[in-house]
């Protein structure tokens, strides 16, 4: 089961969507695997959290990795309304904070998985295996 959630970006209120669908729409514009850089992206993030943000040490890669991520999930939730391209996507807004954003699209995703996990489990139960 998908959900979607509303996250304000800059001032503007973009709507994200997590699903099973988002590791293939992410690997298929990409070439990466979104479990891989997820986790690579929250050490780095844990890694400069105690470091003031105004001069955090995210590396670019990393925070490449983030603009995909969000632009995947915002693509998901809103197919036709959010552009083709990464770039076009960002755009829209002027800058806005990866530590501010981040924890609620890690949220958002962790929901569908733990759905998921859950879902497993209950097929287990009703199945008796």
């Amino acid at each position: 089961m998908a959900i979607k959630e509303n996250i304000i970006v800059d001032g503007i209120e973009v709507p994200f969507k997590a699903s099973a669908a988002v590791p293939r729409l992410y690997r298929l514009k990409f070439g990466r695997d979104i479990y891989k850089d997820l986790a690579d992206l929250k050490k780095s993030v844990n890694e400069n959290e105690d470091e003031d943000t105004e001069n955090s040490a995210l590396s670019i890669e990393s925070l490449e990795v983030f603009e995909n991520i969000a632009y995947i999930m915002a693509k998901h939730a809103n197919p036709e309304g959010v552009p083709s391209e990464p770039d076009e996507w960002l755009e829209q807004f002027n800058t806005f904070s990866i530590y501010e954003v981040l924890p609620q699209l890690l949220g958002l995703w962790g929901l569908n998985t733990e759905t998921q996990v859950k879902s497993k489990k209950n097929i287990a139960r009703l199945t008796g295996k």
